[in-house]
Order: C-alpha cells, then sequence, then structure tokens
C-alpha cells in the first residue's frame, strides 16, 4: 500500500497503480490524455472536451459541480480526480466515503508542475510527466524572452455578467496574466470579486478588457457595453482555455499569448 497527499494536504492510499480513473476537471482529463492514460479513464465531465472523442468513448458523470454519483460508483474508479475550485467540499467527501480522491490545487505554474510530478508517481509514467513539464518550461522560457520586449498594459479579465465578475489574486488566470505583464486592475480583491463596470475608469483605468470564453458565453453587445465605460480600452474577446487551463494546456498557451500581445501591442 502506498500513500500519497494531494495538494489540499489530504493523504490517499493506493494498493496499486490505478487502472480506472474518472476525472471530474476538464484540464486535468486533457494533461491524462497526455500522459498516455486514455485507455484508462473511465468516467469524465461533460465539459470534459479536449480531447473531443472522449465524450463518445467514456461515460458522462455530469457537469463539475453537479454529478451523478450513482453513475460514478457504478464506474468502480480506482481513484477519482478532482480539483479545489471546480469541484465542491461536498463531491470530495462524498466520494471519499469509497473511494481515494485526489484533489487539485492549482494558482500558479509551480503548482502545475508539482502536480504533474505527482501523477507521474502515481500512474507510473514519470517519463511522460517529465516530458510535459520539460515542453512547459521550455515554451515558457521561449514566452519569457518574447515579453521582454513589451512594458506591462493595465488589463481587466471578465469570466461572468449579471453580476459581472472579474478574475482577482489567488487565481491561476492572474498567474498567466501576470506572465504575460498584462497588470491587473483587480488583483488586489481575491479569487473571483464582483465588480461594477461602470467604475472600471476610477478603480485602474485599464487599457485593456478581456471578456473570456468560458464559463460565461460573451457576445458582441457585452463587449460594446464594457466597452462604454473605459476610456479607449480595447475590449477582446480571448480564449479562456488557455488563460484557466493547467495540466498540459500552457505548453500550447504560450504561443497563444504570443499573438494576443502582438495583437494588442
Amino acid at each position: 500500500m502506498k500513500t500519497f497527499v494531494d495538494q489540499c494536504g489530504r493523504t490517499i492510499s493506493l494498493a496499486a497503480t490505478p487502472q480506472r480513473i474518472v476525472c471530474l476537471v476538464p484540464s486535468i482529463t486533457e494533461l491524462l490524455v497526455d500522459l498516455g492514460l486514455e485507455e484508462h479513464i473511465v468516467g469524465i465531465t461533460k465539459f470534459c472536451v479536449h480531447p473531443y472523442r472522449l465524450k463518445s468513448t467514456k461515460t458522462i458523470v455530469g457537469g463539475t459541480k453537479k454529478l451523478h454519483f450513482d453513475r460514478v460508483r457504478e464506474l468502480r474508479p480506482d481513484i477519482i480526480i478532482a480539483n479545489k475550485e471546480e469541484n465542491t467540499p461536498e463531491i470530495v467527501d462524498e466520494f471519499s466515503k469509497d473511494f481515494p480522491v485526489w484533489v487539485s490545487d492549482i494558482a500558479t505554474l509551480s503548482d502545475n508542475e508539482k502536480m504533474i510530478e505527482a501523477f507521474g508517481e502515481i500512474f507510473n509514467c514519470r517519463t511522460a510527466s517529465s516530458k510535459i513539464i520539460g515542453k512547459i518550461n521550455h515554451a515558457k522560457a521561449d514566452f519569457d524572452a518574447f515579453i521582454s520586449n513589451f512594458d506591462e498594459l493595465r488589463c481587466a479579465y471578465l469570466i461572468w455578467k449579471n453580476p459581472y465578475m472579474a478574475a482577482g489574486s489567488g487565481t491561476y488566470i492572474n498567474e498567466m496574466m501576470n506572465l504575460c505583464k498584462f497588470s491587473n486592475i483587480y488583483a488586489n480583491r481575491e479569487r473571483y470579486p464582483e465588480i461594477i463596470i461602470q467604475k472600471m475608469r476610477i478603480q485602474g483605468d485599464p487599457e485593456a478588457v478581456f471578456l473570456s470564453s468560458e464559463p460565461y458565453p460573451f457576445k458582441e453587445e457585452d463587449a460594446f457595453e464594457v466597452g462604454r465605460y473605459t476610456h479607449h480600452a480595447k475590449v477582446t474577446f480571448v480564449d479562456g482555455e488557455m488563460f484557466s487551463w493547467y495540466g498540459s494546456r500552457p505548453a500550447k498557451a504560450f504561443g497563444y499569448f504570443k499573438k494576443l500581445r502582438e495583437r494588442l501591442a
């Protein structure tokens, strides 16, 4: 029996390398596939859309916060992968009664690297784990050299409407913004604060406002409404997966960030 400590300080015990995985986190599902573990994934959420083929080959167990508990139990997983932010404490507590539940907590690239390393140990795929970490670090080093030629740009990153909500400090999105030299005007507020767009100019006067593609489906009229309350800020639709998905996604995200920074130059 081996024991592992997850990113919330919880200890799980595994008698052997897990062969049946239920993943409740979309970006981690993508990571598990990239680690070569696709055949061992038996259950995913409806939001686990990459790679797309999984939706027709794996059992859908619900959303990230509303799950079919019986459906998960019927899959008899050896391990369930969850996330502190995306899944509720009630979900983790309920499944922990019957199964090992490994909970991730990702706010930085360092947190992400530690998770990938942990999966290398848990799933006995250390070589694949190291390769993904190497790809991410290489992409980041290249991006760091690129971004050194750019100045800071005051920005706001909106994730929701009615009420409007933004990404604040302590979030992975804020980490990505910092790496891109997007100075977050809401970094003085924690997590995902509700904001009043009419006050954006006096709260930071952003030079750019990002409307994320997820979780809220912003439309052109939203961009127009937000833009009215800025001082000629560039209101830009951005790929929310690139800013908020961790796992193996950063290896691709840095290329996206390059193009975005060039567009905003």
